[in-house]
């Protein structure tokens, strides 16, 4: 089986968020599942400076479907784990930006990205093309409509629908394709032209990177608008939990930390915990340690959160914080910090380093988001043996279970309603824990949750397999 998996950004060449993790390291455990994987990429300008050696093939593809042409240089290079083959798409007239998402005409870049991976296509010839948000929803609209019966089939994976790429009508005179499709409405919202409902219309399978949220948003609340069109889907879309690295992510062997630590022996944690304390100018003590690595914005539960901050630093714990986003939050975050020295460290920066200290060394990691597709930061947290407080939602429902005093199954805290109330008293409730017995048991629970890719690489797998036998599905808005 021949899969070619298509994203804007993979770890390590080009990371912006959680994607570039998931396609930067499932193609290592698809291959492991005996999968042939290559990945499709744009040559972003920061993909110099991260790829060992790049190689210049012969291939230039042309968006000949396109009003203007774009030609594509084709590079190659490969990811080092699994050695997986990576092609690089180069047009510096439209790939034009320092930054992946920062280009002067996003919605013309992603139409020539897509429409030269149409051309790639069939030089590769795979049998399925996996795709990865609104970026590359056009992809399956190209296959679909300029292809013969040797179309591969599709699957498009929405990491966030909050991100669906919509644009001025004027883009989609620029694709090429039928004026049928957006009489129809397959392409379009609200007079918008609409590269992720594109993508989902024109895909044989949809999936979403945890179960719940696969549920979530066929409702109007998660839908974004798009519930009506989900819900028909049926069995058609399917949640399958990311997975972590769990090579290079494990607290043991991690260079990166202070102190090496494992389920057996947690002493190193004390230190790494010890090591934070000093490093960030807190009082070096045994309170629990709350961490806090998020995008600074209301969708990461920073609204609620905010209610009752002042409540919470009447408790004996510390708090820190690392991240950007709205400035509202920032200032806040960093206010505390002013008002609560030795207590609260707000880091308003972006610091992989750092944050991987905050992992091992925290007692606690917060993420009460308002929703969230599958979170990554709870597992960084639990494999680390820091204790998750969430709001059960999406992927941080499907991976982090109350802890129950009788039973000692759970591995974390969390709560249902998006309310400040309820994101405190979940907070107190770890507390108490965290100053009771039965606290390393939660701490091992939560080292011992797994969260690997070897799981979640065998449902993409079972995946792959329904949609090679599934019917052709048709074009249906």
């Amino acid at each position: 089986m021949k899969v070619l998996m298509v994203s804007y950004e993979v770890y390590p060449l080009a990371k912006v968020g959680g994607l570039a993790d998931v396609v930067g390291s499932l193609p290592e455990y698809l291959k492991k599942q005996g999968i042939d994987v290559q990945i499709a990429m744009p040559y972003h300008r920061v993909v110099d400076a991260k790829a060992k050696t790049i190689e210049k093939t012969e291939l230039v593809l042309n968006t000949e479907k396109l009003k203007e042409n774009y030609p594509f240089e084709v590079y190659k290079t490969y990811l080092e784990a699994g050695d997986i083959p990576v092609f690089l798409l180069k047009n510096d007239r439209l790939i034009d930006s320092d930054d992946v998402y920062g280009g002067s005409d996003l919605a013309l870049q992603a139409l020539g990205f897509s429409s030269a991976v149409f051309q790639l296509v069939k030089i590769l010839n795979p049998d399925i093309v996996h795709c990865n948000d609104w970026q590359t929803g056009m992809v399956p609209v190209f296959l679909k409509t300029f292809m013969n019966e040797e179309t591969p089939k599709t699957l498009l994976t929405i990491h966030n629908l909050g991100y669906q790429g919509t644009f001025d009508r004027y883009y989609y005179e620029l694709s090429g394709l039928p004026e049928i499709y957006w009489e129809k409405g397959y392409v379009s919202t609200g007079g918008m032209f609409n590269f992720l409902k594109s993508g989902i219309v024109f895909s044989d399978f949809v999936s979403t990177v945890s179960p719940s949220y696969a549920e979530e948003i066929k409702t109007e609340e998660y839908g974004m608008g798009l519930n009506t069109l989900l819900l028909r889907l049926g069995e058609r879309l399917v949640g399958i939990i990311n997975g972590i690295d769990y090579s290079e992510y494990d607290p043991a062997t991690d260079k990166r930390i202070p102190a090496n630590f494992c389920l057996e022996d947690l002493s190193g944690k004390k230190e790494c915990k010890k090591v934070l304390q000093e490093e960030l100018g807190l009082a070096c003590s045994e309170k629990p340690l709350i961490g806090l690595i998020s995008r600074l914005v209301d969708q990461k539960g920073l609204d609620i959160l905010a209610q009752v901050t002042e409540d919470l630093m009447k408790h004996d714990l510390q708090l820190v914080i690392l991240g950007t986003g709205e400035e509202r939050y920032e200032k806040m975050f960093k206010m505390l910090a002013a008002k609560f020295p030795g207590k609260v460290s707000a880091n308003i920066t972006f610091d992989i380093n750092l944050a991987q200290k905050i992992y091992a060394g925290s007692d606690m990691f917060l993420m009460p988001s308002k929703y969230e597709p599958c979170g990554l930061g709870q597992m960084f947290a639990m494999r680390y043996g820091t204790v998750p407080i969430v709001r059960f939602t999406g992927g941080l429902k499907d991976t982090v279970k109350e802890f129950n005093f009788e039973t000692e199954e759970g591995n974390g805290f969390g709560f249902y309603e998006y309310e400040s109330i309820k994101l405190k008293e979940a907070i107190e409730r770890a507390l108490r824990a965290y100053n009771s017995e039965k606290w390393s048991t939660i701490v091992k629970n939560a080292m011992k949750t797994d969260c690997s890719w070897e799981k979640s690489a065998g449902e993409y797998k079972k995946l792959y397999k329904r949609i090679l036998k599934s019917e052709r599905r048709p074009i249906d808005a």
